[in-house]
This record gives structure tokens, sequence and C-alpha cells, in this order.
């Protein structure tokens, strides 16, 4: 769930921008491994589109540590109004309530290497191809068909109590014209993760990790144009050896390239 929050107008470029709403995304993912080095996904996402009901508790979450509103506080309650502007010409409206299907993804990844000891170091690649079937005028899809090619890698160490994990991610993506701001859209993007978790006792793990992308699209506006960077902390609650739980809140980093506050959980089952 992520709460968006974000205007601005650029008079040079004759471009304006209105993000007011809450977007929510349940997905049911499926990962198969087909032998112990391949990995084949499927991602089914259910997405929507809304006022939601976050506004109030982020102004006073913002008031309590003094932090900027940025407009909040004088825009209406749980509103779902999208809307950009540019040379005069409304190019984005979205301020109608709903879910719907969203764009399936089938993936894949092989894992490279793998040094075998009880806290490995891995490498892996990975690669994943996405569907339009999800509405772009309700923005519950894109309109485009995405490639997507990057690697992982993580490095475990064992500590005095638990053990210590660094994570990364880098990749790219190219993207057919979708039919949101098609005149505007970049069709090639990089993005990548960094991140490190903490597991002091086999039902718990503590982690933090930054993630960023280049920009989508062209534009003055730092929502459209800039570059995305977010912070996210959490961590993973282990039921049993086959059930768990993530969790993890994420901040704009780079405010205004994406959302101002996002909600994450996640539950898996091991079969």
């Amino acid at each position: 769930m992520a709460n968006n929050f974000a205007t601005d107008d650029d008079l040079s470029s004759r471009e304006s921008i209105l993000l007011d709403g809450e977007s929510c995304r349940f997905t049911l993912a499926f990962r198969y491994g087909i032998t112990d080095r391949l990995e084949a996904g499927l991602d089914i996402p259910y997405v929507g589109q809304g006022g939601g009901f976050l506004d109030s508790f982020i102004i006073g979450w913002h008031n309590f540590f003094g932090l900027p509103q940025g407009g909040r506080k004088e825009a209406p309650r749980d509103r779902l109004l999208y809307t950009y502007a540019k040379d005069g010409r409304n190019r984005l409206l979205a301020d109608k309530s709903g879910f719907d299907l969203g764009d399936i993804r089938f993936s894949g990844a092989l894992q490279i290497y793998d040094d075998g000891e009880q806290y490995p170091r891995t490498f892996a690649l990975r690669a994943s191809i996405k569907a339009p079937t999800g509405d772009s005028d309700r923005l519950h899809g894109s309109g485009s068909t995405d490639l997507a090619l990057w690697v992982t890698a993580s490095d475990d160490y064992r500590l005095p109590l638990g053990h210590f994990s660094i994570f990364t991610a880098a990749g790219g993506m190219y993207m057919s014209d979708g039919d949101i701001l098609r005149d505007q859209q970049r069709n090639v993007a990089g993005f990548g993760t960094f991140g490190f978790g903490w597991g002091p006792t086999e039902w718990i793990a503590l982690k933090a990790q930054l993630s960023g992308h280049t920009a989508f699209y062209k534009s003055d506006l730092r929502e459209l144009g800039d570059n995305a960077l977010q912070l996210i902390v959490g961590g993973t609650l282990a039921f049993s050896p086959w059930t768990s739980l993530d969790i993890g809140v994420s901040e704009d980093i780079v405010v205004k390239t994406s959302p101002d506050l996002a909600l994450h959980l996640a539950l898996k089952r091991l079969f």
C-alpha cells in the first residue's frame, strides 16, 4: 500500500502535476525450483487506486516530528486525483477508484555460484517479462511489455549472536511504448538495490535496504523526470521453517520521486 501526495509545476517547461491518492497491490506469487540451480516464477497482481485512509495519520506524523507537509494539510483528505498537464493540455487524469487485474509477470532465475558453506556466498542471474494485462486507463497497468535482466548477490557471515547478511542487485529493463504519456516515455531504465540484514535468532531477521531506479519519463518535473531512491526498513518473522512474514516500510529519500510512504507485507509458504 502506497500513499501518494505531490504537487509541482514548472513554468519554463509548461508542466504541472498533482498526485493525491493511495495505491494498493495484492500479488499472488509462485516460485518453483525446477532444479537446484534453476527457478521459474509467476506473479499475478490485483491493483487498486483510491482515496485511501492514511492522510490523517501521515499529517499527524509530520506534525509530531516537525516535518514539512508539502501542501497536505490544505488538500482534501482521502482524495483520489492524479493529473498531469503540459502545454495547456491535460495529458493524464485518474479520479475513479477501483480494483482489477494488473500486469502479469513471468520470471526465471539461474544460480551462477554458491560456495556451499553454512553461511553461503551466492550469485544469481534473473530475468522477467511483464505482459500488458492491466487496464492502463485506470492505472492498473502500463500498457507496455517489459523485459528485465538483473543479477543478485548475497554474502552471509556468522556472528556471536546469529548471522549477518549483505545483499545487492543491479540490472536494466526495456519497455515497449506504453499507454501512459507515450511520447515522453523512456524505453530503457536501470535499477538496483543494496541492503543488509541481521538474524539474531532463527525466528526473526531485521533488514534495511536502499532501492532506486532511473527515470521512466522525460520531464522537467521531479515526479516524472528524476531518478528515484527509497529507503526500506523492516524484517522477517519465521512462524515455522516453511512459513514466514516479511514486513517493510519505505520512505522517499529523493523527495517527490516515489510515494511518500509505502507499507509492505508478504506472507510466504514453502512446499
